[in-house]
């Protein structure tokens, strides 16, 4: 990781500071929304909000930044991204409930765009270098995981109504992203993306290679935050576990998530991408097996460390294994559906796992998730 080039560190630190976004509204978009909220129906919107917003902005996003150039789109969605944040203190301030979920559903611009990161950080290095350069930059999500909850919490007295000074500081946040992104540099065009546009995009995603990267990150996405975003009510709602409890299980789970990227660049190299992504699909079975064992603390959080560690094997190992699908000439389209596809099966599960965990119980929603899984495993299985 030391010869990595300086691209790579500038989005790893940014990465960590702006992602915090999505920790913080997971951490308090459900308390403002129970507040400003009319109904109780409504409080988990603000979070759903953010969520959708991401999914619909990552093809625009992408296409923005083919169109200007990777530096000057991020640059200027962080400026956008500061004045979203001082509209979102303003909603809470004013206690606007509507304009709050619409300032975080435009923060889905912000994220769609911090999600490139892994793709810019791979194209600054050398084709030898990907696996260090994706799994490098996803190190910046442990430290967002925690700035997050942290500014949210130094932020909630700050002003009058709760937590609208929490939105301050990520816009402060997103000041500190612009000066650290001013120093990434675009990556020279290469002669083969002044050629013709490539082949059609229709022609890409027949190969069977788009297939398995896509399928294994998009179905990881969606089970990691299908179990994830279920939990808490499974855990605190109905079974009645602590709220600290149930904080620590999901703090667990966020590390899970990221800290395996310190080795899954050497896990390639030493096991090769797909079976990398064999063992991530092996972590969410076991995940799977420990959560319907049981209802302990101890069960939550065994399996959602696990869930943590699959989600970023697979995710990785798709991410790693897609730009053998495309040229540099076609990298923007095809981010832009892997993002599309990615994201928006995310959103559907997200969404769907509150419903799903109420409906038909904590067991029977696990097992809703064996049959995805063998998506995944089979592509991996039948690809060469």
């Amino acid at each position: 990781m030391q010869s990595l080039p300086r691209n790579v560190w500038v989005l790893t630190l940014g990465l960590g500071l702006m992602m915090s976004t999505s920790s913080l509204v997971v951490f308090v978009g459900g308390l403002v929304g129970t507040t400003l909220a009319p109904t109780p129906n409504l409080a988990t919107l603000p979070v759903a909000a953010i969520i959708v917003g991401t999914a619909f902005s990552t093809v625009p996003v992408a296409l923005f930044m083919r169109k200007f150039g990777r530096k000057r789109a991020f640059l200027s969605i962080i400026v956008y991204s500061v004045f979203i944040s001082l509209i979102a203190a303003y909603s809470i301030h004013v206690q606007s409930f509507y304009l709050f979920c619409a300032s975080l559903a435009l923060f889905g611009v912000s994220v769609a765009s911090l999600n490139q990161f892994r793709f810019a950080a791979m194209e600054s290095v050398k084709p030898e270098q990907i696996p260090d350069a994706a799994s490098t930059v996803l190190l910046g999500g442990i430290a967002a995981a925690f700035i997050g909850p942290e500014i949210a919490v130094k932020g909630k007295d700050l002003l009058e109504q709760p937590f609208a000074g929490s939105f301050l500081f990520l816009a402060a946040l997103f000041v500190f992203g612009f000066v650290i992104l001013s120093f990434f540099k675009n990556v020279k065009p290469s002669s083969q993306e002044h050629a013709a546009p490539g082949r059609p995009l229709l022609a890409i995603i027949k190969q069977p290679i788009f297939w398995t990267a896509v399928l294994c990150a998009m179905i990881g996405y969606a089970v990691m935050s299908f179990i994830m975003t279920a939990t808490p009510v499974s855990m605190h709602v109905m079974d009645g576990h602590s709220l600290e409890d149930t904080k620590w299980v999901i703090q667990s789970h966020i590390v899970a998530m990221f800290l395996p990227s310190l080795i899954t660049a050497w896990v390639i190299k030493k096991i090769g991408i797909k079976r990398m992504m064999l063992t991530g699909i092996m972590a969410f079975a076991i995940c799977i097996g420990i959560a319907y064992s049981g209802h302990h603390v101890g069960h939550y959080w065994g399996s959602l460390v696990l869930l943590g560690i699959g989600w970023n094997f697979l995710f990785i190992g798709g991410t790693t294994l897609l730009p053998q699908a495309y040229t540099d000439n076609e990298r923007f389209k095809v981010q832009a559906l892997n993002e599309f596809m990615i994201f928006g099966t995310q959103a559907t599960a997200a969404l769907s796992a509150g419903f799903v965990v109420h409906a038909i119980g904590w067991e029977n929603m696990l097992l809703t998730t064996i049959p995805l899984l063998l998506i995944p495993l089979i592509a991996i299985v039948r690809s060469k």
